[in-house]
């Protein structure tokens, strides 16, 4: 019998008793009582709703009260400068912003507009970084302006995929109060936006249980008999919501059924009836059914028992078996191909880390050793850019098979256990070899695969020039966990690179420290204050004659934190992470407000010499601040000369040059300096006309060890005829010094005249200087009186 028959003939019965009691039971249904207690559970949902909202609404208020009581917008609205506010200050607010929100991620803009509606700073911490203050925000600025409230909290309505709760307030910029309402035309609007998350996830369960919207309007519901609940959230501000005459009258059906279902109860002997016969011949099989099932997904068995039944229960069994092993096979077949990488076939980076990380983990506790190796193909994107992407994958996908069969042989040769090859992501491999050091087992892995790329990496009978660098940890030495071990491996790979590539680096504790004081460097410039830990020393310039005719200006940093740090450390760092121009602005504008005591010590026609990043030179600010600076400090262009530093590259572009020509057509005078080393050359000198070219110290070093005193006469002769004036660095011998004047050089710089000094310390040097100076003076007049008295004795 099928189990549709044996549910007739036995439910049947019963089930027709039950709808006769149950319709009985319907008379005594108190609806009123039903509706009454659906209201009272949708009044305290709306109330527990507008308490979120409120919630929200106190936390936009107190993102703004934080703000004002901190002092980065006090700065910030105070700063006249309007290039460094916007820079530094405003970078500054924004992370003050950012720190004021408990959810890096949630939505919350600021905005500060002026008089004229007109946004004068605006961060939203959204996914888009171009973001800027949209219209219906705007409207209502322009509405609060134009109105006579000082502050005001609104409920913008959904535009795109954000509606937001802004809290307006005027702040007046002096005292950063709420200004008298006559002054109000001079106040800043300060905005704050929140998204209401959990008030629109609350409102959207409402509308899907009872299929009504939550309506904001500035006034309360309105007592009608339908399902309805209203809540204040504000001033002038209520939530209501109107609940389908069809949702109540489902949930009486369901109270009715309920109702009917428990009129069921009183029938104890149709209770016993059904209870009996179901579990007879339909839920015992399906109970032994289930107790398979489950036994087979708690891993006690490997299949279901095929059970002896007819009709749908057989059926039923035997399509579970047959689904129980197609879904073995998929999920076998899923599981593979999430731990092989597509494009090669090997592990890919989630299978190789919980291998790995086995590995490491026994290796720890076991006191046993593993190595890792790390492989990145150099000039890799110079062959997939150049000769296209089929050719970058068949490169790697051989490279895979290659390396896998070499690092084998290897492994099987010395009775190791099999390493783990993956590929980690682009053109990164690892390798992991259970081996201790000393055994020569990494350094033979090594030695292999950069043989592999001997004479070029050949891939379908052709040659490209590739090669590898190869960095290499070992557990536990370097690191405990496969996390560490991989950074430090890739750390030792980048260590390889800057050795030249197509080498192996192993990881070292100096290489650690490296990295460690990089990174102690890096968040140290992000946080400083240029005025508290940067200071100026100056290093006088002098002619032939003697005469200081400049002055550069040269950065000290001393760190709370790390001590002195010198500019060849935190230079290039700075660059890289895009603090350059924080100190370059810092050093411009402090070293030009100290050119005036240079002029008073040196004389009117001092020059001083200011070092710029390179990287500063790309952008159309650098000018326009430069001029600015010095028209703040009374200064001529002309007596500023900006110099190059040795990251400048021969490679001139377009927008560069225009940059370069705009400096010197405002007056400022431009000099290369270290020419000799790093990436400065000859070139330079042919691309454009600099003022000054500075000898580097290396370059007058070796040519004066060398007594090359010819080839240091072309180097100032080819200066001099592209009407270049040339400074010897580094002259901090007699030697050097003579040498210098003897190849025609102008200008001399080192510490044989004078180390780098603070402004109190030049002026007691000058004034040492010039009472050197009398005293020779003084000393040849005499001299010079005497062979006068002399001479005319002997014509007597």
């Amino acid at each position: 019998m099928t189990l549709s028959k044996r549910a007739l003939f036995l439910i049947f019965p019963v089930v027709l008793l039950g709808y006769l009691l149950a319709a009985l039971s319907v008379y005594f249904a108190q609806e009123r009582s039903i509706q009454a207690l659906e209201k009272a559970k949708l009044s305290q949902r709306l109330e527990h709703a507008g308490a979120v909202f409120q919630n929200e609404v106190q936390r936009s208020k107190s993102f703004l009260n934080a703000l004002l009581n901190g002092n980065v917008l006090r700065q910030f609205v105070a700063e006249t400068d309007e290039r460094y506010r916007v820079t530094a200050l405003g970078a500054r607010l924004q992370e003050s912003i950012k720190s004021l929100s408990e959810d890096p991620i949630a939505y919350i803009s600021f905005a500060i507009l002026n008089s004229k509606a007109e946004p004068e700073y605006y961060y939203e911490n959204s996914w888009d970084p171009f973001a800027e203050i949209d219209e219906p925000q705007r409207d209502l600025a322009r509405k609060l302006i134009a109105g006579k409230r000082l502050s005001d909290l609104t409920y913008l309505e959904p535009t795109g995929d954000r509606p937001r709760i802004v809290f307006s307030l005027f702040v007046d910029p002096v005292t950063f109060g709420r200004p008298m309402p006559s002054n109000k035309a001079n106040a800043l609007l300060m905005q704050i936006a929140v998204l209401p998350d959990r008030f629109l996830a609350m409102q959207a369960a409402l509308k899907k249980e009872y299929g009504a919207d939550i309506v904001l309007q500035p006034w309360p519901l309105a007592v009608t008999d339908k399902l309805s609940a209203g809540t204040p959230l504000g001033t002038q501000l209520y939530a209501t919501i109107v609940v389908p005459d069809a949702y109540f009258e489902a949930q009486v059906m369901r109270r009715k059924v309920l109702l009917a279902c428990g009129a069921l109860a009183m029938s104890l002997i149709s209770i016993f009836l059904i209870v009996l016969l179901i579990r007879r011949f339909i839920t015992g099989p399906i109970a032994s059914l289930d107790a398979d099932v489950t036994a087979v997904m708690n891993g006690e068995r490997d299949d279901i028992r095929d059970m002896d039944e007819a009709g749908e229960i057989g059926r039923l069994t035997h399509n579970i078996r047959e689904l129980h092993s197609q879904s073995a096979h998929s999920l076998r077949l899923v599981q593979q191909n999430s731990w092989t990488d597509t494009l090669t076939g090997i592990n890919n980076r989630g299978r190789f880390n919980a291998l790995a990380a086995g590995v490491v983990e026994k290796a720890v506790a076991s006191g046993e050793k593993c190595s890792l190796l790390f492989i990145d193909i150099d000039n890799f994107k110079f062959v997939n850019d150049k000769h296209g992407h089929d050719v970058g994958d068949d490169l790697l996908k051989t490279l895979a098979v290659r390396i896998g069969q070499t690092v084998e042989a290897i492994t099987r040769r010395r009775r190791l256990e099999p390493a783990i090859l993956a590929r980690l992501s682009g053109d990164e491999f690892a390798v992991l070899v259970r081996s201790n050091p000393g055994e020569g087992t990494v350094r033979e892995i090594s030695n292999a695969i950069l043989t592999l790329f001997d004479g070029g990496f050949e891939v379908s009978g052709k040659s490209y020039p590739v090669t590898a660098s190869i960095g290499v940890a070992i557990c536990p030495d370097d690191a405990t966990n496969i996390a560490e071990l991989i950074s430090n491996a890739d750390a030792a790979m980048y260590q390889a690179k800057s050795g030249g590539r197509n080498r192996s680096s192993r990881f070292s504790r100096a290489l650690h420290d490296k990295r460690t004081r990089l990174r102690q460097i890096q968040e140290e410039l992000r946080g400083l204050d240029p005025d508290e830990q940067f200071r100026l020393v100056y290093m006088p310039i002098v002619n032939v004659r003697g005469q200081v005719t400049g002055c550069e200006a040269l950065l000290r940093w001393h760190s709370p934190v790390l001590g002195a740090v010198t500019p060849d450390e935190f230079v290039p760092i700075a660059e890289s992470s895009g603090l350059f121009t924080k100190i370059d602005w810092w050093v411009i504008n402090k070293a030009m407000s100290d050119c005036r005591q240079l002029k008073a010590l040196f004389g009117q026609d001092t020059v001083l010499a200011i070092n710029i990043s390179s990287a500063e030179l790309h952008s159309h600010a650098l000018g326009d601040y430069l001029s600015d600076c010095a028209a703040r400090h009374q200064l001529e262009p002309r007596s500023i000369d900006i110099e190059l530093t040795e990251t400048f590259a021969v490679k001139i572009s377009d927008q560069l040059r225009q940059n370069i020509d705009e400096l010197r057509h405002k007056g400022f005078r431009l000099s290369i300096d270290d020419f000799g080393a790093g990436y400065t050359s000859i070139q330079q000198i042919i691309d454009y006309a600099a003022d000054t070219i500075k000898l580097d110290r290396a370059l007058v070093t070796n040519l004066t060890a060398s007594h090359s005193l010819s080839v240091l006469k072309a180097v100032v002769a080819l200066c001099h005829a592209k009407d270049m004036a040339v400074i010897g660095e580094g002259v901090d011998t007699p030697e050097k010094l003579a040498m210098l004047t003897a190849a025609g050089c102008d200008r001399f710089q080192g510490y044989l005249i004078s180390k780098p000094l603070s402004l109190d310390d030049l002026a007691i040097w000058a004034l040492t200087r010039t009472a050197q100076h009398v005293k020779d003076r003084s000393a040849d007049e005499r001299s010079g009186s005497a062979r006068r008295s002399s001479s005319r004795e002997a014509h007597r």
